[in-house]
């Protein structure tokens, strides 16, 4: 395994691997891994010849005052992990590589970036489309896997490379839980003791939203979403973001759910901690994939 720091090596890797017939297969990360990071990876590997890993804590995406300082980070266990995976390079630059003095330049979807969490923060997704935007022109991938525990950052990715006409097929692997179903995210680390044992509430208010949708009793957005807030107040202290429906590929509101694809998305905060979750409920289950 190979690691890279420069954004002119990589790209000079990316030419010579592709000039000799490989295809590339890409996953961005901010590092930290953990069994989601890594069911991202195994995906990748078996779509490609070369699998590269971005491990980068990228400033523009995070506001002032959030937690870019104490975002959990630890590349020598990143390291050991992407090498029992089979990755054959990692891509770990610097801040001064990615925004060099003078950088001035930013990517950013209308409308998609604006709602859900991008009303809370909303600067986030510019940041995170500019970043994703950087990483495809230096790593040149012929596919980039995405996690749908972002569902609402995959579709933006997914548009930003349809309006952009970047070369690359996005695919978006399920959710990874724990075993009591909290979805795995770094900044699970943050919790407390009694904040992880909390945190399952609420996926499992997902799942009554699930549950309630498939009944067949024409419940609309707004009753699901008032017994999802009771599920979730309920069982803890939450301090709730938001709670929507939307289509799963649109991300537009949904008022009856029943018999179509949908994203039930939220976020809340427990103590200092930020989290988000969704699932896919509808026909197909299949938009984001």
């Amino acid at each position: 395994m190979k690691i890279i720091r420069t954004v002119t090596e990589m790209q000079n890797t990316s030419l010579k691997l592709k000039r000799d017939g490989n295809t590339i297969g890409f996953v961005p990360t901010m590092g930290f891994l953990h069994e989601g990071h890594l069911s991202l990876i195994r995906r990748a590997r078996g779509e490609c010849d070369i699998l590269v890993v971005s491990i980068y804590v990228n400033p523009t995406q995070f506001a002032p005052g959030e937690d870019i300082d104490k975002y959990p980070r630890d590349i020598d266990r990143d390291e050991r992990l992407c090498e029992e995976e089979g990755v054959d390079i990692i891509f770990y630059p610097t801040d001064e590589e990615m925004y060099p003095e003078g950088y001035l330049t930013e990517v950013r979807v209308k409308r998609l970036g604006e709602i859900l969490c991008g009303v809370s923060r909303p600067t986030h997704f510019a940041g995170v489309t500019t970043i994703v935007s950087k990483l495809f022109n230096i790593v040149m991938p012929d596919i980039a896997v995405f996690g749908q525990k972002d569902a609402q950052q995959a579709v933006i990715i997914r548009r930003m490379t349809l309006d952009l006409n970047f070369p690359v097929k996005i695919i978006v692997s399920p959710t990874v839980r724990e075993s009591d179903g909290l979805a795995m995210s770094s900044r699970n680390a943050y919790l407390s003791e009694k904040e992880r044992e909390i945190a399952p509430a609420l996926y499992r208010s997902l799942c009554l939203a699930e549950k309630m949708i498939k009944s067949g009793k024409g419940y609309d957005a707004i009753e699901i979403i008032v017994k999802m807030r009771k599920s979730i107040l309920t069982a803890g202290p939450f301090d709730i973001d938001y709670i929507e429906i939307v289509d799963a590929e649109t991300l537009e509101p949904v008022e009856n759910p029943a018999g179509k694809d949908v994203l039930i998305a939220l976020a809340a905060r427990l103590g200092k901690t930020r989290l988000i979750d969704n699932i896919i409920v509808g026909k197909s289950k299949s938009k984001l994939k």
